[in-house]
């Protein structure tokens, strides 16, 4: 067995560079195991995504938070898979609203089997995170559920959408903040409660993930427009043919919905006038604008960092905050 792909973050001292190794290797073990069942197509099924690779970005969250306390602490890894579980199960339900063939370079669930299957898949997931929760307390176990409770209500606000008179720029932050911000939160709760972290140290780690969180989905929505090639994982303008309004794109319709550019990326863009929307898309200001959303919710992830113990993993924290700035672009 491999070890998955993560975000390739450089961590300069080599003790916490062998800590982070070893326990992506605890996790990735015990996330597979954790997911086998008697019956054999049940085990398929849920190594599906697993299998798939991913960058194990929450693990590494956990693990680096756990840093300021016991990073060997018994219920660290445990809480990891449960982050991981968590996430992939949300996957496999998110494939199946998008109707989405492909994910992470493979047939997502409910295009290899059927949108039923990866439901059910999704939800043997979410018992066996509970399973494994069971065992760490009660305090996880509502972290875990108020963290769920956010995810899904992120879900449902994106799947609704703007309501008349509400900010459509800050409605889209919200959605990011709840859909993928909760999690990264709880990952960084997690490592620092799990590990017996200050109370203080805590509070600042989940607040600095979750913000380095939304600033991660930020710079995938810069990387769909700027990219020359497939950095983002997929190819870019696909947020623009599918008509996704991005932070990038509503910026151009909330100042220059009359212009060309405005009347191009209204709706799904046609794949004639995908190459002119990018053109004039990486020249507007929306683009700046955008960048500048990102650079302020890393400032406040550095901010929270800035007051942690100064130990390695605080090092590794801000270098992260620098690739999640460089990635975009």
């Amino acid at each position: 067995m491999s070890a998955p792909p993560v975000v390739d973050l450089p961590i300069v001292d080599e003790r916490l560079a062998q800590d982070v190794a070893g326990g992506l290797a605890a996790v990735e073990k015990l996330l597979r195991s954790s997911v086998e069942s008697e019956d054999a197509f049940v085990t398929e099924a849920s190594k599906h995504l697993i299998e798939a690779g991913g960058k194990r970005f929450r693990t590494l969250m956990v693990l680096l938070a756990a840093q300021f306390g016991d990073p060997s602490a018994p219920g660290v890894v445990p809480g990891a898979v449960v982050i991981e579980l968590t996430h992939l199960g949300s996957l496999y339900h998110d494939d199946v609203m998008d109707e989405a063939p492909v994910r992470r370079g493979s047939a997502s669930a409910n295009a290899r089997w059927d949108n039923t299957v990866a439901i059910l898949t999704g939800d043997y997931l979410f018992a066996q995170a509970s399973d494994l929760l069971a065992d760490l307390g009660p305090e996880l176990i509502r972290i875990q559920a108020q963290t769920f409770s956010r995810l899904v209500q992120g879900q449902i606000r994106e799947t609704i959408g703007v309501r008349e008179g509400e900010d459509p720029i800050a409605h889209y932050i919200g959605v990011l903040a709840d859909k993928t911000g909760s999690l990264i939160a709880a990952s960084g709760r997690f490592g620092a409660l799990l590990a017996g972290a200050p109370t203080d140290v805590e509070e600042r780690l989940s607040r600095a993930c979750e913000a380095i969180g939304v600033a991660w989905q930020l710079g995938d929505d810069l990387l769909d427009v700027a990219s020359a090639s497939v950095e983002s994982g997929k190819t870019p303008g696909t947020d623009l043919r599918e008509g996704i309004r991005t932070l990038p794109v509503l910026y151009v319709l909330a100042a220059d919905a009359g212009s060309r550019l405005g009347q191009l990326i209204a709706g799904p863009v046609a794949e004639e006038d995908v190459e002119e929307a990018l053109t004039l898309l990486r020249a507007h200001p929306a683009m700046t604008q955008a960048h500048d959303e990102l650079n302020a919710w890393i400032d406040r992830a550095r901010d929270d960092i800035s007051g942690l113990p100064d130990i390695p993993a605080k090092a590794a924290f801000l270098s992260l905050c620098d690739y999640v700035v460089e990635r975009s672009g």
